[in-house]
């Protein structure tokens, strides 16, 4: 069978796994556990805000890293590829109707967010070094009962963190690097090498410092970026999230006229991109220093808000103020081309330098989740394998062709979803009971009124 005839058939598969019926589950879950508890993403997200930024105070709890270190690691590895050229391909496809899509697809997500990360705290492990493991794995198996689905999510978390968690992350990179600095490939691939084996070698303490210094940084740069755009923009900001809005229920500029169209590919790029409902945020949240599940949870549901309603909006936003959506580029060559109608030949380089530090860093963040599901599935013995097939990797994606590796990644991601939604279902009524005992615990504290 040629290389053409299996892509073609892989992407059929992924058309097939990641159509309707996907979308549809991951909506309802998160609308489901939105009404269980009490959109808890409305009435504490200043307090989730404050609580992910300041000082901990469960610093003394059990746990490897801060409410904070936790956080970055988990937008590390979230804040990637789908912030530039997801968003792009999804106005691009659907129309500017899209974005809208996308934040309803993380208003809802933030809610399985936080379910996740509760399961994910209450039911982690500590090894015989201390250190926690935690994550779907350990919810489907000591929650639920049903280690073959534990096996089932750890099997498709490590094939994905070795494919859209590093190969796919560095031929961007390399990809971005070569056309606008005109470094080769293999010099990409050998800075990525050394910066992935050295943090790796550190655990997930390490991994913890770098992307809290590393993703405040990035994030701000990028932010920053797009702010300057909407200010120099201001007065058209209000025409541009009327076409949204009216598009997102019409479907008019989406391919075909389609307004399924514009939804299905709003909610799939939301999807790509915070990762709500593929529970693979939730491993780092099980690492955190906490007193309660849910305090954590709390903290990893603004990890949503951050990667969507924040970066992803400035990202579609310039994409539609722009008006170049219907140019025929695609993926960052469109988020360039709308950063360069603002700033111009300087949004080359917002865009590459922004895809450089994200990319990279989702490298950073999934290594730590595929070694988790690795432990899981092997022992703690596979560890320094591990982690050389994963630096290794990252060299090989600099420098190779991923038609294959991006649609079967793409596969494993899906896949991952079906026990991880299936575990969060079964035990909503924990996530429930966790959310009592935070609130009374609030309370007590008067941290809000």
């Amino acid at each position: 069978m040629g290389q053409d005839s299996l892509l073609e058939i892989l992407s059929r598969i992924s058309s097939f796994i990641w159509g309707l019926p996907l979308l549809i589950l991951i909506t309802l879950t998160g609308i489901y556990l939105t009404l269980r508890i009490g959109f808890l993403q409305i009435r504490l997200l200043p307090y989730s805000l404050k609580l992910a930024f300041s000082k901990s105070q469960d610093s003394d709890s059990e746990g490897d890293i801060s409410h904070f270190e936790a956080l970055m690691t988990a937008l590390a590895a979230t804040i990637g590829t789908g912030n530039i050229v997801g968003v792009a391909s999804a106005i691009l496809i659907g129309g500017p109707g899209a974005l809208f899509w996308m934040w309803i697809s993380a208003f809802f997500g933030m809610a399985t967010k936080y379910a996740e990360a509760v399961l994910a705290v209450k039911y982690r492990v500590q090894d015989e070094n201390g250190e926690m493991s935690g994550g779907p794995m350990y919810y489907l198996e000591h929650g639920l009962g049903q280690r073959w689905l534990g096996v089932l999510f750890a099997a498709f978390g490590a094939i994905a963190a070795f494919g859209i968690g590093n190969l796919v992350q560095a031929n961007s990179v390399s990809g971005v690097v070569r056309s606008v600095f005109h470094i080769p490939n293999w010099g990409t691939g050998l800075a990525l090498m050394l910066f992935t084996g050295l943090v790796l070698l550190g655990g997930i303490q390490s991994i913890g410092r770098v992307t809290s210094f590393f993703i405040p940084f990035m994030a701000v740069f990028y932010v920053l970026a797009g702010l300057i755009v909407l200010f120099i923009n201001a007065e058209q900001i209000p025409a541009a999230l009327s076409l949204i809005l009216a598009d997102a229920f019409t479907g008019d500029a989406a391919a075909g006229g389609a307004l399924g169209t514009v939804i299905r590919y709003g909610v799939a790029r939301g999807v790509f991109s915070n990762e709500a409902g593929l529970g693979s945020a939730s491993i780092a949240a099980a690492a955190a220093k906490t007193d309660f599940p849910a305090r954590q949870a709390l903290v990893s549901m603004t990890q949503v808000f951050i990667d969507t309603i924040v970066i992803c909006s400035i990202t579609g936003l310039t994409i539609v103020l722009a008006g170049q959506y219907n140019s025929g580029l695609h993926g960052s060559e469109l988020t360039t081309a709308s950063f360069n109608t603002f700033l111009g030949s300087a949004g080359s380089y917002v865009v590459a330098v922004g895809l450089l530090f994200f990319a990279s860093a989702t490298i950073i963040g999934w290594s730590y989740y595929g070694e988790k599901c690795c432990t899981y599935l092997f022992s703690k013995k596979i560890i320094p394998y591990y982690r050389a097939a994963f630096v290794f990797a990252a060299f090989v994606g600099a420098v190779a062709s991923l038609d294959l590796v991006w649609t079967f990644s793409d596969i494993m991601n899906g896949l991952m979803a079906l026990p991880n939604l299936i575990g969060v279902l079964a035990l909503s009524g924990v996530v429930v009971s966790e959310t009592r005992i935070i609130l009374k615990k609030i309370r007590e504290e008067k941290d809000i009124v």
